[in-house]
């Protein structure tokens, strides 16, 4: 991709400063957390309180021990999240609706949102009850090193599919709160992901191989995989966010299609 960097995003919130008590799941991974969340599933108890022993208060936040290459990828993310919410910002008005932009919440270990307590194990995410997408940028070495998805787009695709809840919160979010619900949900966020990578080609942000992948990425994290990954079987009924092919396909539809209306899981 091409950027240039230096400039922090106004909608930037740096909490990795900032420690919780009870941080040892923090450490497992994202394939602790996929191992956590089956079981979840399958027992319906929140092991994810288990383990963290419930503890969740923070302490008083200090400087960030940081390196040249972390606050290199603060400029990345600064530079994704704000032509993400340019992008919207352009779509919605020409729907005739208003775009309200979104926050990004750079943590570490563990954050408190309004949607609860959360670890770096749960991978990033999207609170519609505060409008933050929440990130530890240690994520993007889980990506690159045990999913194989490595490369600049692909971590630009997270945070665009993260934006892409925040687009459907303002819209007006209807799936519902089924597996089948919460599959169309994502899916639409894959799209949509895609549709701000559509705008970028035509700006010029985009290389060769990027687009290759941003769909590698989508398709690393399909439940199909990371459930197969973690237990050795699958178990489709208890799919979220939809298969490999299905992440990648409508992430291939908003790339090339550049309409939202091709987003309509």
């Amino acid at each position: 991709m091409r950027w240039d960097p230096g400039q922090r995003s106004e909608n930037l919130e740096d909490r990795r400063g900032q420690r919780f008590g009870g941080m040892g799941i923090g450490r497992l991974g994202i394939g602790g957390v996929v191992i956590l969340l089956v079981l979840s599933l399958i027992f319906k108890r929140d092991f994810f309180s288990l383990i963290s022993g419930g503890t969740s208060e923070a302490a008083p936040s200090g400087p960030v021990a940081t390196t040249p290459e972390e606050e290199h990828l603060v400029d990345f993310v600064s530079f994704v999240f704000d032509t993400a919410q340019s992008t919207w910002t352009v779509i919605m008005a020409q729907r005739g609706a208003h775009y309200q932009n979104a926050k990004l919440v750079l943590f570490r270990d563990g954050v408190q949102s309004a949607c609860g307590f959360a670890q770096t194990a749960t991978g990033p995410f999207y609170c519609p009850g505060d409008h933050k997408v929440y990130i530890d940028l240690g994520f993007y070495d889980e990506l690159r090193r045990r999913f194989g998805a490595p490369g600049d787009f692909a971590q630009a695709y997270v945070l665009a599919h993260e934006i892409g809840h925040h687009v459907q919160t303002l819209l007006g979010d209807t799936f519902g709160t089924s597996n089948e619900g919460s599959v169309r949900r994502e899916l639409q966020a894959d799209c949509f992901a895609g549709l701000w990578g559509y705008y970028m080609a035509r700006e010029g942000v985009l290389e060769s191989g990027d687009a290759e992948e941003g769909l590698g990425a989508a398709a690393a994290v399909g439940d199909d995989r990371l459930q197969h990954m973690s237990t050795g079987t699958l178990s489709p009924e208890t799919f979220t966010h939809g298969t490999s092919a299905q992440r990648a396909s409508w992430f291939r539809r908003g790339l090339e299609s550049g309409r939202i209306e091709s987003c309509q899981t």
